[in-house]
């Protein structure tokens, strides 16, 4: 991605429009103030609240359960009119839905669009999280009455059918799919929009994902060596780190072909040069490990793509969750593609230890830091840092982990970042 100073040229897409939904946030806007801040926006709950959501009383004393959760407010409310949904309807809609409703509106207001007034093609790319406990509330409800009860059930539950429900509700006529590869999600979405405007199949696009889990209240088990962190922290590169903690949360972006952007005056926030997915195959130890082969590839090829250096490169916001295992491959893969002798050039952080993993949307929600950061010059701190990871060589690659609120000048390269 790239800052929107720099003289753009071939296939480039411009990001116009930003909506989001964060631990502690309720809006992109308070999103930034939180990251700027260095705030941690994960809650630690008492016994009572866990115990009023129905944890179980032998779980609470398990002195390895951990209280703690990336938590978002207020996802019982819902314009049910707006979107024209009965309140029946949204009663048994799954929030994940409504919530996400309301972010590809937000977005496509911040970018200056009216979807029922816009005459091109607008594309959505989008994927939720698994809800379990609620679908099976609703289906439950609905078996209780007719057929057409338990299928009205399972249309606003089932997360097959998210993108075309919002499709229809929203006047999107373009490409509407939903994408599921777990905590990937958001980022392959945004991949996808990028590939369908550059192929011609919409004019805009809107690209994102959605994750609530529920209780909103609750905790985990902690177990040493799995992925979850034994005190609620995620200490992204730290020596410290043990692992990650899971959140809510939800973003969206919109976007378009960098010359149509120019041409209809729109507010262009950055410029994505460049974009690549693929899959480790079982160049792993497990199917649940990282390849460091398969990120290298993945990164060199939107290196390619983009036509951009690697030492023009000045910040890299990464996965990052804080595991033992994630975040040393990581970077491992980031120093074999960026293949440079040059040390220490090039900034990096994870937004993860600020809001947690937000599974579906952990991509989107990194993705909308970077932007932010574009926008504003300025690169928000990585919290929970203090000693590197004993399994990282930093003082040996060009990274260096951003622990402050540092300035993004541009130097002899645009601010970029992978």
């Amino acid at each position: 991605m790239n800052d929107t100073t720099n003289h753009y040229h071939g296939a480039e897409i411009a990001v116009i429009g930003l909506a989001g939904r964060f631990p502690g946030a309720k809006n992109v806007d308070e999103y930034w103030e939180n990251l700027k801040k260095g705030k941690e926006t994960i809650s630690f709950f008492t016994e009572e609240e866990l115990r009023s959501e129905g944890t179980d009383e032998a779980l609470l004393k398990n002195p390895r359960f951990v209280k703690a959760k990336g938590m978002l407010d207020d996802v019982d409310l819902f314009d049910a009119d707006f979107f024209d949904y009965t309140p029946k309807e949204a009663a048994m809609m799954d929030p994940q839905f409504r919530l996400f409703h309301e972010c590809v509106w937000t977005a496509l207001e911040d970018a200056g669009y009216d979807p029922f007034e816009y005459k091109g093609q607008i594309g959505l790319y989008t994927g939720a999280g698994i809800n379990t406990e609620w679908v099976m509330r609703a289906l439950q409800g609905a078996a209780q009455g007719e057929d057409s009860k338990t299928l009205e059930a399972a249309v606003l539950n089932m997360r097959d059918y998210l993108a075309t429900m919002i499709s229809y509700k929203l006047n999107l006529k373009g490409p509407s799919m939903v994408v599921q590869t777990a905590c990937s999600t958001s980022m392959v979405s945004i991949h996808l929009a990028v590939q369908a405007l550059l192929s011609g199949d919409c004019h805009m696009a809107v690209a994102g994902g959605v994750s609530i889990r529920l209780p909103q209240k609750s905790g985990y088990l902690y177990q040493e060596g799995m992925i979850h962190s034994s005190d609620g922290h995620c200490r992204v590169f730290d020596n410290k780190a043990d692992g990650t903690v899971f959140g809510d949360g939800a973003g969206a972006v919109i976007l378009k072909n960098l010359e149509d952007a120019i041409e209809d005056g729109d507010h262009i926030y950055a410029v994505i040069k460049g974009s690549s997915i693929n899959n480790d195959g079982n160049r792993k130890v497990g199917y649940t490990a990282p390849s460091t082969k398969g990120q290298v590839s993945a990164i060199k090829t939107a290196l390619r793509m983009a036509e951009v250096e690697p030492e023009s490169i000045s910040y890299i916001e990464a996965h990052g969750t804080g595991t033992t295992l994630g975040d040393p491959i990581e970077i491992e893969a980031l120093k074999q593609a960026f293949d440079t002798d040059k040390k220490g050039f090039c900034r990096i952080g994870s937004v993860k230890s600020n809001v947690g993993h937000l599974n579906d949307a952990s991509g989107v929600a990194g993705f909308i830091k970077t932007v932010l950061s574009l926008k504003h010059q300025v690169i928000p701190p990585t919290i929970h840092f203090e000693t590197p990871n004993e399994k990282i060589e930093f003082a040996d690659s060009p990274f260096v982990v951003n622990t402050d609120l540092t300035p993004w000048s541009e130097q002899a390269s645009p601010r970029r970042q992978v």
